[in-house]
């Protein structure tokens, strides 16, 4: 079944701009943002104040951050979270990654929604894989 319309798609004419229009990527609207409240240095380490929601997108600037605080010689990284309202896997991947290569990691003042996602993380980890999953063989 088809139907027609005789209302046009595109108005003929086009309409005058009120002022710059904001670039719309058609991602997600929702509030995904991390803020770097406050930072101070001891040393080689970093402490950072985070605010906001951590989510996959919003974690790489965070991540872009700490791999320069890497190359500028930072060994020690605090990260105060008492003020993260939203956190998922996209944090815990920056939390995994900073450790490599010797590098120390300390969670100060950890918010109800880290707290969340480290006792899910852990959980996770300790749970055996379900029956019936796929499982590597290994053929001779």
């Amino acid at each position: 079944m088809s139907t027609s319309s005789t209302v046009p798609i595109l108005p003929g004419t086009p309409s005058v701009s009120a002022g710059p229009t904001p670039h719309d990527s058609g991602a997600d609207t929702a509030p995904g943002a991390i803020v770097v409240h406050s930072h101070t240095t001891l040393d080689t380490t970093l402490v950072l104040h985070l605010t906001g929601e951590i989510d996959h997108f919003s974690a790489a600037p965070l991540r872009a951050l700490l791999a320069s605080a890497v190359s500028d010689g930072y060994t020690g990284l605090v990260l105060d979270t008492s003020r993260v309202t939203f956190c998922d896997s996209g944090f815990l991947a920056v939390l995994r990654w900073w450790p490599q290569s010797g590098r120390r990691l300390r969670l100060a003042n950890r918010s109800r929604a880290v707290e969340r996602l480290l006792l899910a993380a852990a959980a996770a980890a300790q749970q055996p894989a379900p029956a019936g999953s796929l499982t590597a063989v290994a053929t001779s």
